[in-house]
């Protein structure tokens, strides 16, 4: 839930950000950029520099390029949709993870998460309005995409989880995505005022905050279990809609975001069921 929080002032300080006139290429460049120098300053405090060592470079690295492509469409969707929408539409990531359980995996799939998917979907149109809506197309497309790379993520960050600390796996997140976003800033460079650089700064703080919230609590916890407490997140990204924007979900969002909640709800409890299912026995 504080990651829930954290996150949803992270997208709110990017949606301001855009919209005084930063580059999304910048906005992540200085949102990636405090984890390295932070995280490299508490280990070195701790006397663990010898945690930072991994065996798991390459998976680390296609963590850092599905993650990098996850928060430009994150933060792309953000600066294209009111902020509750553009969350909304973050929580069909439950559903994504179902389809590519189904299609990947091929884990079976029954009725009840089968129609949770068609549930979610039906919020998705409900809140869209194809063709007739509030939402742009575009938008609602840019964050359905958001919402794949953040289920695959999942995935990824529950096997580096295996083996690697929550720190060292948003280190290394940092580390390997920064030359990329280095490499593009010469062509997306502006000078800043002082309320552009708060914004900046405040959102790679916060951001690192988030993401080890994030990381740890997929690490204690499961992928179904951190959905649920995802949720919250809604509140607060309509809280900040208005306070900073002065803007408040659309009756169609009102219908369909409930559709969306419950279907990732209905997931998460028949992945526990299933979980259950098949666990070993204790033994004493």
């Amino acid at each position: 839930m504080a990651a829930a929080a954290s996150l949803a002032l992270l997208v709110a300080l990017v949606k301001l950000g855009s919209e005084s006139g930063i580059a999304l290429p910048e906005i992540l460049f200085w949102r990636q950029l405090p984890t390295v120098p932070l995280v490299l300053l508490f280990f070195w405090s701790q006397g663990r520099m010898a945690d930072l060592k991994t065996d798991r470079l390459r998976q680390h690295g296609k963590r850092a390029v599905i993650g990098l492509m996850g928060m430009v469409l994150n933060f792309g969707a953000v600066t294209l949709l009111p902020l509750a929408e553009a969350t909304t539409f973050n929580f069909t990531s439950a559903i994504w993870a179902v389809i590519l359980s189904a299609l990947i995996l091929h884990e079976h799939i029954g009725i009840w998460r089968w129609s949770a998917v068609a549930l979610g979907f039906g919020g998705v149109i409900i809140i869209t309005q194809p063709g007739d809506g509030h939402i742009p197309v575009l938008g609602a497309a840019v964050a359905l995409g958001a919402a794949f790379m953040i289920a695959l993520i999942s995935i990824l960050i529950r096997d580096l989880s295996r083996t690697e600390q929550p720190l060292v796996i948003v280190f290394y997140f940092s580390l390997l995505s920064l030359p990329i976003l280095g490499g593009a800033l010469p062509f997306f460079w502006t000078e800043k005022t002082v309320e552009q650089w708060a914004i900046l700064i405040g959102a790679g703080l916060v951001g690192l905050l988030g993401q080890f919230l994030l990381t740890a609590a997929l690490r204690y916890g499961s992928v179904a279990s951190v959905i649920v407490m995802d949720y919250s997140g809604l509140l607060w990204a309509t809280l900040l809609g208005y306070a900073l924007f002065e803007a408040l979900p659309s009756t169609t969002t009102w219908l369909g975001a409930p559709l969306v909640v419950a279907a990732g709800l209905i997931i998460a409890w028949r992945e526990n069921l299933v979980r259950k299912k098949v666990r070993p026995p204790a033994t004493l």
